[in-house]
């Protein structure tokens, strides 16, 4: 029976050693997930704040007597221009 009681106790304190490092070991991976999302969220801003930095040099490089994308800044340059027209006779309106 002693025998018995001491394989348990053995069991237990196995069983208690695993769950503490799988316990830290969870709290680290929580950590480091924390940390990698802070890191894809940056990038995503970053990104976004790249993209506007093309977008503002393609227009710009066209405007300065570039052909290329002369169309598609056309476009986007009407179509700001009608968008302020909108706001112009909303304010009229009121």
């Amino acid at each position: 029976m002693i025998e018995i009681v001491n394989l348990l106790e053995d069991k237990l304190e196995n069983l208690l050693e695993r769950y503490e490092f799988l316990s830290e070991e969870n709290e680290f991976l929580h950590r480091q997930v924390a940390v990698l999302n802070n890191q894809l969220l940056e990038m995503k801003l970053l990104m976004k704040e790249k993209e506007a930095e093309y977008n503002s040099l393609k227009i710009a490089k066209t405007i300065g007597g570039s052909n290329e994308d002369a169309t598609e800044t056309k476009l986007k340059i009407n179509a700001l221009i009608k968008e302020v027209d909108k706001c112009i006779i909303e304010l009229n309106e009121d």
